[in-house]
């Protein structure tokens, strides 16, 4: 049987950057691998980032999303069985971080999936400046997305301290405790920088499985949940791409803003942007595409739209 990892969490977690570290790892091991990228909106930035892995050993797929929830559960079956085909050791799921666990569980439990794929891990990155606490439907997604995970990465652990980590962990343990999980944190969380993973800590997350957790489920209306807006072939200077993303992040005028991600090219090349409330980055990247997407509930797209025509 094909065993099949999910690395989840909260939007801007570091989901993409982990994402890639593990596959880098499980390539060089001379497993064949497939990365099913499932995003929430419509255009799938994140997988542009994972473009340079494709080659014998990997293979990418993506769902976009942009549809209502059940036919987004069918393309997510769908896609599942075209990948059960192609001989993979190994598949990995990426979701958005908007995704509902319980939708990855309960399409591997049914026909045929059941007698193709095997549960192997699930691995929920935190990010250690998380903030906090999470605006509307994000305190849920943060505990839902974790309670059912064999470990708990924590990003970015270079950037913070030892009590800002210990801070992160609390928050998503009082989380998990706010939807009456009894689930909590503690042994089941690896808090190194990324840059220093070794085998060993490759080969502990390759092993540590994944739970089965009773939590307080919340359904939300779709139409007044998160949402994604684009804004195509914007021309952006990069100098003011920082700016105007954290203008947009801060104005309560925009609506709850939780991520903007995206691509700009100007004299000196593409650019990708990556904003959250703990942490705002632009840096060259070889390839992108002109979008810029922001993430968020509530959100007023004209006033959105001002910050980037305007600055």
């Amino acid at each position: 049987m094909i065993k099949v990892d999910l690395i989840t969490g909260f939007l801007g977690s570091g989901k993409t950057t982990f994402m890639k570290k593990y596959a880098e790892y499980l390539i060089e091991k001379g497993l064949n691998i497939g990365i099913l990228e499932n995003d929430h909106g419509a255009v799938n930035v994140d997988m542009m980032l994972l473009h340079d892995l494709e080659g014998e050993h990997c293979e990418l797929e993506m769902i976009a999303g942009g549809c209502d929830r059940e036919t987004h559960r069918r393309r997510f079956k769908t896609k599942l069985i075209a990948m059960g085909m192609c001989g993979y050791d190994r598949v990995l799921i990426e979701p958005s971080g908007i995704f509902d666990v319980d939708e990855f569980f309960d399409a591997l439990y049914e026909e045929p999936l059941d007698k193709w794929y095997e549960i192997g891990n699930v691995i929920t990155i935190v990010d250690t400046g998380l903030p906090e606490k999470l605006d509307g439907q994000g305190e849920y997604l943060l505990a839902s997305e974790a309670a059912e995970a064999g470990c708990v990465v924590l990003s970015k652990c270079q950037k913070y301290s030892a009590e800002q980590a210990a801070t992160a962990v609390k928050h998503l343990n009082r989380a998990l405790e706010n939807v009456k999980c009894s689930r909590r944190f503690q042994d089941e969380v690896l808090c190194k920088d990324w840059n220093a993973l070794t085998d060993e800590d490759f080969e502990r997350l390759l092993g540590c499985g994944y739970r089965t957790e009773a939590y307080e489920k919340q359904y939300f209306d779709e139409k007044q949940g998160f949402d994604t807006l684009y804004f195509m072939n914007m021309k952006i200077p990069g100098k003011r791409l920082a700016t105007t993303a954290e203008k947009i992040l801060k104005d309560p005028g925009c609506g709850k803003v939780s991520r903007i991600k995206g691509f700009v090219k100007d004299r000196k090349g593409w650019l990708e942007l990556n904003a959250t409330h703990g942490e705002i980055t632009v840096q060259p990247v070889s390839a992108g595409q002109e979008v810029i997407i922001v993430i968020g509930e509530g959100m007023n797209q004209e006033q959105i739209k001002t910050y980037w025509e305007k600055g």
